[in-house]
């Protein structure tokens, strides 16, 4: 039986384009283990070696061995992209306390980034497990990203959007994850996910309407796929994660 290639994905909305591509590639499909997790689960399997190829939290780049970034297509956003935010009951001068999400690494450590840089700040981070959500009150405000944040938008009385709070502080964009490989792999077999990406971007809106006929939701996703999510990993974006990354180092 021939070798498959493990790849993990984020289960996020925000992927709908890039799996609707890999779906209409047989050939590229007959050669993938393909499993969809959270941000810091697809990070993790990359660390250990359980996959050989995932879009994961940036934040985790320096932590896999021989990372190598495949594609020009990432998870990113120019300005506001509504599914990574702080929710708080206070304002940001007399927040305490911060429950990070666990599904997060990148957005966790951006948080850090901009309480230090930019915010000024002084608060306690704490780390989370299922059920933290129901903690944010009073003075400790909590990181949420992902799908659940469309259902908080607008519940909380001060909501902070930190792709859009780090648009404010660098005036750059802000990538979340990206495509990493930890071995070398066949430069055509790159080539082939590649063009699937480019696929799936290029047919959002058939993306959309085959996930619509899976899922009864209210969620606008024509708009949080074309206005809110950026999906070219660009010279800017380049420049982005390098700064992200520098920061990064120097948070304790």
């Amino acid at each position: 039986m021939e070798h498959k290639i493990k790849v993990a994905a984020v289960s996020y909305l925000n992927t709908i384009p890039f799996l609707y591509g890999l779906e209409q590639d047989d050939k590229l499909l007959a050669q993938l283990d393909l499993r969809l997790e959270y941000p810091s689960i697809c990070a993790d399997l990359l660390k250990t070696g359980e996959v050989d190829l995932a879009l994961i939290p940036v934040a985790e780049i320096p932590n896999i061995n021989q990372p190598i970034i495949i594609s020009d297509y990432c998870i990113g956003a120019v300005g506001k992209v509504n599914t990574v935010m702080l929710y708080s009951e206070c304002p940001l001068n007399e927040i305490q306390s911060i429950a990070l999400d666990y599904q997060s690494r990148t957005s966790a450590m951006l948080t850090k980034i901009l309480v230090k840089n930019f915010w000024g700040i002084e608060v306690s981070f704490e780390q989370t497990s299922l059920g933290y959500i129901d903690t944010i009150k009073g003075s400790k405000a909590g990181l949420v990203i992902g799908d659940r944040a469309f259902d908080l938008n607008g519940t909380f009385p001060h909501e902070y959007d930190l792709a859009e709070e780090w648009f404010k502080f660098t005036g750059l964009p802000f990538v979340f994850a990206c495509w990493v490989a930890n071995k070398s792999l066949e430069s055509s077999f790159v080539r082939q996910v590649s063009e699937a990406l480019k696929v799936g971007l290029e047919n959002k809106e058939k993306a959309i309407l085959e996930w619509q006929k899976k899922e009864n939701s209210s969620i606008d996703l024509k708009s949080y796929l074309n206005s809110d999510i950026s999906y070219e990993f660009d010279d800017t974006k380049k420049l982005a994660l390098n700064k992200f990354l520098s920061l990064a180092s120097e948070i304790d």
